[in-house]
């Protein structure tokens, strides 16, 4: 197999981590305006699996009476909006020099791993359905792909520069 040159490892390199922070700016920017994101979804719950409506039946009307009674909890939920945007803002660095800052890739990658426990864990404790746990879980699964792709291709670019 042809060994890849700088070019084609940074350019996985940069693909794998323009993937993860679409990612977390998408789920930040999406935290914002959730009980307007669960009414839409209230509204069209036959588009849903059924298994799902319920739940998300649910949420919303959580969301929506804890904001009618006690709208203050909801800047919890804006907090962990900007945690997501400035996580994103944080693999800008392996985005301009993956070598230098793979000690944020590498941390991406623990946040990954640490996302199944604490799925599981507070999920049980705050009775979140089993099924909503494992959606949970597989952000992290998902995000490690591209992370541990990176890892590795950064990896054979220090080999590179260094031999």
């Amino acid at each position: 197999m042809k060994a890849l040159t700088n070019t084609q490892l940074l350019h996985r390199i940069k693909l794998c981590i323009i993937f993860i922070i679409g990612g977390l700016a998408v789920s930040g920017i999406t935290a914002f305006p959730i009980e307007s994101e669960l009414a839409y979804f209230n509204r069209h719950l036959d588009q849903f699996p059924r298994i799902l409506q319920p739940w998300l039946h649910t949420v919303y009307h959580g969301i929506s009476q804890t904001n009618l009674n006690y709208p203050f909890l909801s800047y919890g939920t804006d907090w962990l909006a900007f945690a997501h945007l400035m996580l994103a803002i944080i693999f800008i660095g392996p985005l301009i020099n993956p070598i230098k800052n793979t000690w944020v890739i590498q941390f991406g990658l623990l946040a990954c791993l640490f996302i199944i426990p604490l799925a599981f864990i507070a999920g049980s404790i705050r009775q979140i359905p089993f099924f909503w746990q494992l959606i949970d879980c597989s952000f992290g699964v998902v995000g490690s792909i591209p992370l541990g792709i990176a890892y590795v291709n950064v990896r054979k670019l220090e080999q590179l520069q260094f031999n």
